[in-house]
């Protein structure tokens, strides 16, 4: 649903009037709706009707290897069920745990980490110098946490070539924290919304902490990057003379929270194991309704818009997932289609609300994808990151017996052709048209990464089947001279990973 409606660029030494928010048709969120209720086993979901698309149509057809495949189903909506396939009761933070990815240390880690950073709110909380004074708090107390180096790199987050794995270390692993409260800050909005730091700071931690740490790809850090490159993105300058300071506050919590929650598993895994996300979410957009919804329950829980109008704040809910639920690759085609008939009749107006609402979803999904348009060192850690976590989900079905969804078997496929057909069918046409969009520096430094990471993987691919047809005959040999002239054997394939 697009908006229809326009906000003014407010100056940043007033507060936020009330009537600047207000706009009709707000969606109302009830809650007496029941996310957690007990299913009835009456109650089964017949699932059919798969969308079926055309073979002939590459970028599809690779789309839907992805995964993200959209079912829908027949029921109506149902509560929230806890059981799921007879072989899987899921517990997405032990996931990975449970069949011997990661370990013991990091859970300790991760706890040490949040009691740090809940101390310190805690400690904010108690002071009564901050009680009902929240927005003549000086900007930079909670800088202090900062180290040096990590300080330094943020004077330089828009630069494209932001090393997040280095600044999440430097960070000790609150990179998605740090990055998204000094991003609220560089742009004024902390002072200009009126927001209680306290509760920022409290929603931002617990942000970071309901991602999946164990997910090798949709964790914390990838969504500190994605908010990197939103910022980046929202500095180019069609953007930068158009959007106003509510079009910046949605366009960074919605990076940050884009993947909130994330299983590190695809929503085909979700709907064949009959999980209850998916029944809850009717098999549709299963995934990004649930890090939208999650997203929604943390800002009521720590009540960071409870100072605005109700329907302010509801009318800021409904537009933060229309952001996330555009991050779903199932519907990339129709998004894609629509941007390039803009772009094709040159009416794209950014002083029209709506215009720039879809442009945000735009960035937003070009954000999302961004990893192949990195500098190489960049790109290929995220590569091989991605790559792990769709085999980690192949391992899961080998496991229980499950068919093995297409992408995630590690003995089928490599890192080098993943990446890609990604590249070829997904990310160049998203970027070709948004280089037409926003014809800057960085669009086309973009680009050219893209090509030279592409160009990298094929050489990568060329090198070893080259290896595999040197070493087969040799290996037969060998293994023939040691059984005596017997038939040889099927000779394993390379890693790529190393």
């Amino acid at each position: 649903m697009e908006v229809c409606y326009q906000l003014p660029v407010l100056p940043l030494d007033r507060p936020v009037p009330k009537h600047v928010l207000s706009r009709r048709g707000a969606i109302s969120f009830s809650s007496s709706s029941s996310l957690f209720g007990a299913p009835d086993p009456r109650q089964l979901s017949q699932r059919r009707g798969a969308i079926s698309y055309d073979s002939s149509d590459q970028t599809a057809l690779y789309i839907r290897m992805l995964g993200d495949v959209r079912v829908r189903s027949q029921v109506g909506f149902e509560p929230e069920r806890r059981s799921s396939h007879p072989y899987l009761r899921i517990d997405f933070r032990t996931l990975h745990t449970r069949l011997g990815y990661g370990s013991s240390s990091d859970g300790s880690g991760t706890e040490r980490r949040v009691h740090r950073l809940l101390s310190f709110q805690r400690y904010l909380h108690s002071s009564r110098l901050l009680r009902g004074i929240s927005q003549q708090i000086p900007l930079h107390i909670l800088d202090e946490d900062y180290n040096g180096q990590a300080q330094c790199m943020l004077e330089k987050v828009g630069n494209w070539n932001f090393d997040i794995f280095l600044f999440d270390r430097l960070t000790n692993g609150n990179s998605l924290v740090t990055l998204t409260f000094h991003l609220l800050n560089k742009y004024g909005l902390v002072e200009l919304f009126q927001l209680d730091m306290v509760k920022l700071w409290r929603f931002l931690v617990m942000v970071q902490e309901d991602y999946h740490n164990d997910n090798p790809y949709h964790n914390a850090v990838h969504a500190a990057d994605v908010t990197q490159a939103m910022y980046c993105f929202l500095q180019e300058p069609m953007l930068a003379k158009s959007l106003t300071s509510y079009d910046i506050l949605l366009g960074l919590l919605a990076a940050a929270t884009h993947d909130l929650g994330h299983p590190g598993v695809n929503q085909p895994f979700l709907i064949k194991t009959d999980h209850y996300l998916a029944t809850l979410y009717r098999n549709t957009s299963v995934l990004e309704n649930h890090h939208w919804k999650s997203a929604v329950g943390l800002l009521r829980e720590t009540r960071l818009f409870s100072h605005l109008p109700a329907e302010d704040s509801l009318n800021m809910e409904r537009e933060l997932g229309s952001l996330i639920l555009a991050t779903d690759i199932s519907r990339q085609n129709d998004y894609l289609s629509r941007f390039r008939m803009h772009l094709d009749k040159e009416n794209l107006c950014l002083s029209n609300a709506s215009h720039r609402h879809f442009v945000l979803q735009m960035a937003l999904k070009c954000a999302d994808i961004c990893n192949p348009c990195r500098p190489w060192e960049l790109s290929k850690q995220w590569s091989e990151r991605v790559t792990e976590e769709f085999f980690q989900q192949g391992d899961i079905e080998k496991k229980h017996k499950l068919e093995v969804s297409p992408l995630c078997d590690r003995e089928a496929n490599t890192i080098g052709n993943i990446q890609i057909g990604f590249m070829s069918y997904v990310v160049e046409p998203l970027f070709a048209e948004w280089a037409r969009f926003s014809d800057s520096r960085l669009s086309q430094t973009m680009l050219g990464h893209m090509g030279l990471n592409k160009a990298s993987w094929e050489g990568l691919q060329q090198e070893q089947t080259a290896a595999s047809e040197e070493a087969g005959p040799s290996a037969t040999d060998a293994e023939n001279a040691v059984a005596g002239g017997s038939s040889s054997k099927e000779i394993p394939q390379g890693s790529l990973e190393s």
